[in-house]
């Protein structure tokens, strides 16, 4: 989709193209993270628009987490952004929790937003399970968190998977209603950016799952982490079914493990998953898994290594994400303080 200027509901207002997403560092990214976000973001990059990537570790906190590992993950993330081609000169990259921006606009947003919208939201409903009044009230508000996230730099356009656009329709609903509340044209309504062959990469034991990083079997995915033998082992391994390979995606509307394996060979190779079908149309997964296992390698193995070898200066990873995180706040902070104006409250200067 294009990421041209978005406009306001009271106006043809244009606002500065900005492309804002983020992960959650919390234990070690996936090839779905790749393929369904890094990948993707890397490609925004030059293409008219400002590019701002999170690693959203306030949202981490939604959980408890061990405060060094939580801290060694963040930098892990930063690396593998990097090693997927986030070039920091040319993107804002940062941690969450250094923009003030982030905490101050979600409390803002949240006397905007309402609770029935809350309770709509089903990844919620899906983490908090049966005893939801012992989660932390964090995880039930932190959908206001990601409103403000995205508004605090009025980003335009939200690369997302299909698990997220309900929370980023959240967010254009906050931003109108603001807007409408206080009479002004001031918050974009974002546009979501779905696309790709494997926005949405599922497990390697349950093509009916997301892969996950926390899916407590190793099996169920491929770690960025995971080095050339233990790739190829989980794709030799991996959940399929007896038949062949039909000539387009069509025939693979019943079979999810084999649609997931051929979505991740197409995002893989830059190819459309009908060409893939094409090419092996009338094999079975014996002749098709070891070509995947290849390209998987091929395409991994760069990235792996460069994660590891950023790893080995943290120092320069944490100066990297407070230099992100500087440039973040030259943008952020005029844009919350002109939201507390609207607001009524008294100007900090």
């Amino acid at each position: 989709m294009s990421l041209a200027p978005a406009s306001g509901p009271a106006s043809a207002t244009a606002f500065t193209p900005r492309v804002f997403s983020g992960i959650q560092p919390s234990g070690g990214l996936t090839l779905g993270n790749y393929l369904g976000a890094l990948k993707r973001f890397a490609g925004y990059q030059g293409g008219g628009a400002e590019t701002i990537y999170c690693l959203v570790d306030l949202h981490a906190l939604t959980v408890w987490q061990d405060p060094e590992r939580l801290r060694q993950q963040t930098r892990e993330a930063a690396a593998a952004f990097m090693a997927a081609g986030i070039d920091p000169a040319r993107s804002i990259l940062f941690n969450q929790s250094a923009v003030p921006a982030h905490a101050e606009l979600a409390w803002l947003l949240s006397c905007v937003a309402r609770v029935g919208w809350m309770d709509r939201m089903t990844q919620f409903k899906d983490k908090g399970g049966r005893d939801r009044e012992r989660v932390s009230l964090g995880l039930y508000a932190y959908p206001a968190l990601m409103a403000a996230d995205i508004l605090a730099y009025r980003a335009t356009a939200v690369p997302v998977g299909e698990d997220q656009k309900q929370h980023l329709e959240l967010t254009r609903d906050i931003a109108a209603k603001f807007n409408h509340d206080y009479g002004v044209d001031f918050f974009p309504l974002t546009e979501p950016v779905i696309e790709g062959a494997a926005t949405r990469v599922m497990s390697l034991r349950d093509g009916t799952k997301k892969m996950s990083k926390s899916d407590p079997s190793d099996a169920s995915r491929i770690n960025l982490s995971d080095d050339a033998d233990t790739i190829a082992q989980k794709i030799r391994k991996a959940r399929t079914d007896a038949e062949p390979l039909p000539g387009s995606m069509e025939g693979l509307k019943d079979r999810p493990e084999a649609r997931n394996l051929v979505n991740i060979f197409a995002a893989l190779t830059d190819e459309s998953p009908d060409a893939i079908c094409a090419r092996f149309e009338g094999q079975g997964f014996g002749a098709f898994k070891p070509a995947l296992a290849d390209a998987a390698v091929a395409h991994l193995a760069p990235i792996t290594g460069r994660m590891n070898d950023l790893m080995r200066d943290p120092a320069e990873l944490d100066r990297i994400l407070r230099d992100g995180a500087a440039r973040a706040d030259v943008i952020s902070a005029p844009i919350v303080e002109e939201t507390r104006r609207i607001m009524g409250m008294i100007p900090k200067r």
